[in-house]
């Protein structure tokens, strides 16, 4: 019979909350965007933590903090963990309870058994929310694999123009020795994470175990127009660009909504230009993020939102442009490590 392994729940919990004072957000969320002073300062306390665990601990070139339990018969690591930064805001438990229930089981093996036959690591990723840079579809996990591009450091930017290369300088990361952050010594990665939807509360489920993930798609869509003074150009002789725009994130949701589950589409973000109560805006810009876990299904979704644009900005007379800025097919989780995971 396998032994009992005794987690202190409460330490878990408490741990989280101490690591939310790090960009703290009214009561209950944060903001900790990544290479900011907070998400720093977090990443520091993750090491600080992992080090009086006993747990050899580094932070690598992207900023991905690692600790590591040396086992006795080496071989290929079993990692856990998961992101460290947040949406702006975000909730306090997303990400940090992977990071610190991984922290803390590490912890408790060590000092209940001593040293694993394999070894045992924590990663928490630098990077995963694209809250900052819209386009860098899971940083700190793409270095690990070895997915960046030595151009994307240079040409990724943030809302602010900020290239990333220069937001990892202003925390003291080198862009230039990214690559060292590949890895090809992991056997298994497993993450503990927050159910972010009401599907398990209402079953009245406490857990569950993820067979899959869906595919998703963004988009970053602009449409043009010309300012005008919003008291003195007739409505008739307005190129206004919100009338489209507004149409537009009607037309997908609604689309999304006719799917049914597990369909999902959000406009989460719009930009307009330039952005005065009494100005005819030039420009507006908004997000769309497209979820499915069937793929087929997920492009058909895709292709009926791009149709959707196009019909709308020709109905209005506006120019309609887009671009994709994340785009990654659904993933089925490991058969072998789920059936584990259930028994």
């Amino acid at each position: 019979m396998a032994a009992r392994i005794a987690i202190d729940g409460e330490l878990v919990e408490r741990m989280i909350h101490e690591l939310a004072r790090y960009g703290a957000w009214g009561e209950t969320g944060v903001v900790r965007k990544v290479y900011t002073p907070e998400w720093a300062s977090a990443q520091r306390q993750v090491m600080r933590w992992a080090e009086e665990a006993g747990l050899r601990t580094w932070q690598d070139a992207v900023g991905n903090v690692w600790a590591r339990l040396e086992g006795s018969e080496g071989g290929p690591s079993i990692v856990t963990g998961s992101h460290i930064d947040s949406q702006a805001p975000g909730g306090r438990f997303d990400g940090a309870l992977g990071v610190i229930a991984g922290l803390v089981a590490l912890r408790t093996l060590r000092e209940q058994f001593g040293t694993p036959r394999r070894t045992l690591e924590l990663v928490s990723f630098c990077e995963e929310e694209s809250s900052r840079f819209p386009a860098t579809n899971f940083w700190g996990s793409r270095a690990v694999t070895g997915l960046i591009g030595p151009e994307e450091p240079e040409t990724l930017r943030d809302y602010d123009g900020v290239t990333i290369a220069d937001a990892m300088r202003a925390v003291g990361l080198d862009p230039a020795r990214i690559p060292e952050a590949a890895r090809d010594d992991i056997e298994v990665f497993i993450e503990l994470h927050v159910e972010q939807g009401p599907i398990l509360e209402q079953q009245g489920l406490p857990i569950a175990v993820v067979t899959g993930f869906p595919g998703i798609r963004h988009y970053l869509v602009e449409i043009r127009g010309r300012a005008d003074h919003a008291g003195a150009m007739p409505m008739d002789l307005r190129q206004d660009p919100m009338p489209a725009a507004a149409e537009m994130i009607s037309a997908v949701i609604a689309r999304a909504r006719e799917a049914g589950r597990p369909a999902v589409t959000t406009v989460g973000r719009v930009l307009v230009e330039p952005n005065f109560p009494a100005v005819v805006p030039e420009k507006v810009a908004f997000t769309i993020d497209v979820r499915h876990p069937d793929a087929a299904t997920l492009a058909e979704l895709c292709a009926a939102h791009e149709e959707t644009l196009r019909t709308v900005a020709r109905r209005h007379g506006r120019e309609v442009s887009w671009q994709i800025t994340t785009s990654h097919p659904p993933c089925a989780s490991d058969l072998e490590l789920v059936r584990l995971l259930v028994e």
